[in-house]
């Protein structure tokens, strides 16, 4: 923190703004290898909470990557860097009433449990999108796991890089015998609770 700066205290709270919205304000966090759902799961369930009148945003790791945070690389360092700036994103957003979807990869335990520390842990939801390697190579939305395998990424999660999985996510989805719709539902029938 700067020396040089004074925090201010509004008058107008979190929980005010969550009165207004008629419901509470959280951030949902989507974590997972690339190619796993998260974006996916992460549209879908925001259109669904749009559906029901709910306040949402959806943070995505690769929109993110192209503004704000242009000037980080993939190294772990960076990879640390990112995830603390879209906590702090994150959080300015749940004070603002909002329930935030976040689709990162994140693949450190530490650095999620930084996001906790940022957000609060009664404003942070785990949801950890569960799909094997195998099966994220295999959809290769991007070409990424081909040019990690050729040697032309480095630093990919999964291939020269380790992604350290929840060992205790809120909710836990296994795509690769599950269709979206399950999925979608599944986390929609968590929030819904969550967020009354």
């Amino acid at each position: 923190m700067s020396l040089n700066t004074v925090r201010h205290d509004y008058k107008i709270t979190k929980k005010d703004r969550e009165n207004l919205n008629g419901h509470r304000s959280l951030l949902l966090w989507f974590t997972g290898l690339s190619g796993s759902g998260k974006s996916t799961l992460a549209n879908l369930v925001e259109m669904e909470l749009h559906k029901k009148g709910v306040s949402t945003f959806v943070l995505d790791g690769d929109n993110v990557r192209q503004g704000i945070n242009k000037d980080l690389s993939f190294a772990p360092e960076d990879r640390t860097e990112n995830i603390r700036r879209i906590a702090e994103i994150g959080h300015l957003m749940v004070e603002a009433g909002v329930v935030t979807l976040a689709a990162f990869v994140s693949p450190y335990i530490e650095d999620r449990e930084n996001i906790k520390n940022i957000v609060g842990v009664d404003n942070f939801i785990e949801i950890y999108i569960n799909t094997s390697l195998k099966e994220c190579e295999r959809r290769d939305v991007k070409g990424l796991y081909k040019k990690a395998r050729a040697g032309e990424i480095k630093n990919m999660t999964g291939i020269s890089a380790p992604y350290e999985a929840p060992t205790n996510p809120d909710i836990e989805i296994v795509t690769d015998n599950q269709d979206v719709e399950t999925s979608v539902q599944t986390i929609l029938d968590f929030i819904i609770q969550k967020i009354k």
